[in-house]
């Protein structure tokens, strides 16, 4: 993620480094072309833990505090309509969860290494608490920094840093791992393995961190690794865009086999590549990932290594250096058939730099733009303080037009394609405070896939009973309770309800008959 905080010079300077400056471009107005919420559709947003940038709030702050930060996050990006979190949970080669064997994360507790106290797992308590609230939970990691700032004395004695000294390079003040010592592509599938195993996220997130992005006077200090390990290669850049593939590539064939259902996707830089560095590329003039950070992005995703594939298009509609549409268009026709979720930049419109983001219409003209693509699954929103605080009103437009009905995640076929059954015996009765649902569960599915939830449909009297159209979604359930309060039916009203079940993966049953009610 290209974090920003203006307390990190750090992050000044590689965000300058890669710049595509933003230029004046005629608005386009697409509003009028809006179109009524999908049913399907990712809704995504980064929850930052590095720096303190969206959460904890700070690293003083004791266990409870962070609980009740958490849980006020989630509430507001629920009421937004967000239906996934990325949540930061290995920022620097360090945990912000209690069952890892890296230290615990200084932004946590405020010391690397110390836990918190009274003791708790950040990780499992956000899982759950996302749960509740309908949204997935993919976790976030940072592959390669293993270190944030220079302050060496505040880094933990069993850090990985201070126990294996000769996997690291130092680049712009900060230890990153060297991606081409196979002990360090190991240990760090052992890392996100360690999650898989013991966590029920949904998914594993990778930001776009791979090499780092380049600094004036820096050099990458692993011609030794080169020499030892480049057998076959006599370009040393062509080694490094290797040694990252082989780690994305080892990545997914581990995860998918510890957890077939687990989702699996990256964050790179918005651009891959320039047409006039590769006839392959995209029209634009910037920094890319294939040549800067030797990250060949766009294979990932075209091999199916990836389940999905979130660049940041961090620019406006008609940018001259990169234009928001013309990225979002390369990225379309490149993706094989798999996710494309486009990250978006709400935090630019407090910077307030850009003319174009001084346009309140800017971000929705961007969601309208991707909704008229259909090879474009849904937005990630970087970041989650800078969404909540509203910025020209974007969370509001979210909250009460794009977003205004549930969504549920698109379903990933190449992981999943055998639905649940329907739901058996339905019943609906009325109750001193609305209506009550109770069913069955569905027989087992062919594919012996449990069931993971519900989805429950309300219409009122007349309406036309189409599960397809979003609005009469009532509730989606992550859960496996055979029941269900609707406490919003009103008195004197006519309702007919529908059940359907999900599977991890949210394919979605057959529906079930439509049951009717007189509150």
């Amino acid at each position: 993620m290209r974090i920003y905080t203006v307390a990190v010079l750090y992050i000044f300077l590689v965000l300058s480094c890669l710049s595509v400056y933003a230029q004046p471009a005629q608005e386009l107005e697409l509003t009028d072309t809006y179109k009524p919420d999908p049913k399907r559709e990712f809704r995504g947003v980064w929850i930052a833990t590095v720096v303190n940038i969206d959460w904890p709030s700070s690293s003083r702050t004791l266990p409870d505090k962070q609980r009740s930060e958490l849980l006020a996050l989630l509430d507001q990006h629920q009421q937004t309509g967000i239906n996934a979190v990325m949540l930061q949970i290995r920022p620097a080669a360090d945990a912000l969860y209690a069952k890892s064997f890296e230290p615990w994360s200084k932004y946590l507790t405020g010391q690397q290494g110390k836990a918190p106290s009274p003791s708790y797992d950040p990780l499992e308590f956000a899982v759950t608490e996302a749960h509740k609230r309908g949204m997935e939970l993919h976790a976030w990691f940072n592959p390669y920094r293993a270190t944030f700032d220079k302050n060496a004395n505040a880094i933990a004695s069993d850090h990985i840093t201070r126990l294996k000294p000769e996997w690291f390079f130092t680049y712009g003040g900060i230890k990153l791992f060297n991606p081409g010592i196979p002990e360090v592509r190991e240990y760090i599938v052992r890392v996100i393995l360690n999650v898989v195993d013991n966590y029920d996220v949904d998914g594993i997130h990778l930001d776009d961190y791979f090499y780092p992005y380049p600094i004036a006077g820096q050099r990458i200090n692993d011609q030794e690794a080169f020499e030892k390990y480049g057998t076959g290669f006599t370009d040393i850049k062509d080694w490094r865009r290797n040694n990252v593939d082989v780690l994305i590539k080892m990545l997914s064939d581990s995860i998918h086999a510890h957890k077939p259902a687990m989702k699996f996707g990256i964050s790179p830089f918005g651009i891959w590549a320039n047409k006039y560095q590769n006839p392959d590329g995209s029209e634009t003039n910037g920094g890319s990932s294939y040549y800067d950070q030797y990250a060949d992005s766009r294979r990932w995703i075209r091999e199916g290594w990836l389940d999905y594939i979130n660049p940041q298009l961090y620019w406006p509609i008609g940018n001259r250096s990169a234009a928001f549409d013309k990225l979002a268009d390369w990225w379309s026709n490149n993706t094989n058939n798999h996710h494309l979720y486009i990250g978006q930049a709400p935090y630019r419109l407090l910077e307030r730099k850009t003319a174009a983001f001084r346009n309140p219409a800017e971000l929705p003209n961007q969601i309208t733009y991707l909704r008229n693509n259909p090879r474009v699954q849904g937005s990630v929103y970087f970041s989650s303080n800078s969404l909540i605080s509203n910025p020209l009103g974007i969370a509001d437009s979210l909250r009460t037009t794009y977003y205004r009905h549930p969504a549920l995640p698109p379903a990933m076929l190449w992981l999943d394609s055998v639905a649940p059954n329907v739901p058996r015996d339905l019943m609906v009765k009325e109750t001193a405070k609305g209506v009550r649902l109770t069913w069955q569960e569905p027989v087992t599915a062919k594919d012996n896939e449990p069931v993971y939830g519900y989805v429950i449909y309300r219409f009122e009297e007349g309406e036309r009973t189409d599960i397809n159209d979003p609005k009469n979604i009532l509730r989606i359930q992550y859960n496996t309770d055979l029941f269900y309060d609707d406490n919003t039916a009103i008195k004197g009203k006519h309702y007919l309800y529908i059940l359907t079940a999900i599977d991890r993966i949210k394919n979605e049953s057959d529906r079930t008959p439509a049951i009717a009610v007189s509150n």
